[in-house]
């Protein structure tokens, strides 16, 4: 069976390293459309030694393709998701849009990787945040175990979540640093370079911010509901990679030894 693909948001940072995991996973597709807005149309993007032109998201016909990743931000994938749908192929979002959809499936494949079965609600299918993604990878396997009843966790999130124009901000201000610029900011709320943020995304009336809260509705979500968890996000100096420090109450008793032993053989993990 022919499986055709379109990845919607082909030239931001996102919709590049699908188009390159696409290709180092070889995954089976017998073709992959580059979509992404009027601006882009016409841009070339690389999908292994191939070069893609883009497609504009408002002509393109998506009865072609099987399958859509989908990395164009919240507002476009709530106006495109359901289009899609109607097209009769499915779409992968990486927003936030769909997450907290109680007929949508919020799937990380090494944690609840079934749930993927109720993608018929909606035709759609969620991803979760970056920090939650990698959070409940380690949280499953020990929650299999002895339960978890509690999480307390802190991020350092790297710059490369905010997108390509927060990267482009950290590089010239390290460079302003050096050459006497005065740093503007204009993604993130104060200087990035050399410097870090306690604020991701909005601060909502609890007073956690919404990336804080996404964390423990989305692990509520893919793990198990009756898991406490309490996150502080902060935002680090660092172009690409975010680390996590955590802190886990477990509902029965687990030894060091085995609780890595455990680790060592869950999919997804690498011990050190």
């Amino acid at each position: 069976m022919a499986t055709r693909i379109a990845v919607v948001g082909a030239t931001g940072n996102v919709g590049r390293e699908l188009l390159n995991i696409l290709e180092e996973r070889m995954f089976p597709a017998d073709e992959v459309f580059a979509v992404a807005s009027r601006r882009s149309l016409g841009k070339e993007v690389s999908y292994g030694d191939r070069t893609l032109k883009c497609h504009d998201i408002e002509q393109f016909d998506f009865s072609q393709v099987d399958l859509v990743l989908m990395s164009a931000g919240g507002a476009t994938a709530k106006e495109w998701a359901p289009k899609i749908a109607k097209a009769g192929a499915i779409t992968i979002d990486n927003s936030s849009a769909w997450r907290m959809d109680p007929d949508v499936p919020l799937v990380v494949p090494e944690c609840n990787g079934e749930a993927v079965l109720g993608y018929k609600k909606k035709m759609i299918i969620a991803n979760p945040n970056c920090s939650t993604a990698q959070l409940v990878v380690a949280l499953k396997p020990l929650h299999d175990a002895v339960g978890i009843t509690r999480v307390v966790c802190s991020t350092y999130q790297s710059v490369s979540g905010a997108g390509k124009d927060a990267m482009d901000e950290l590089w010239n201000q390290t460079r302003g640093v050096f050459v006497n610029d005065e740093p503007t900011p204009e993604v993130f709320q104060k200087e990035i370079a050399f410097n870090v943020i306690p604020q991701i995304d909005v601060f909502m009336e609890d007073g956690f911010t919404k990336e804080e809260w996404k964390m423990r509705v989305e692990t509520k979500k893919i793990l198990d509901p009756s898991i406490e968890l309490v996150a502080t996000c902060v935002r680090v100096p660092v172009f690409v990679g975010h680390s996590e420090a955590v802190n886990v109450e477990l509902a029965g008793p687990l030894s060091a030894k085995k609780a890595k032993e455990i680790l060592r053989e869950s999919p997804g993990i690498m011990l050190v």
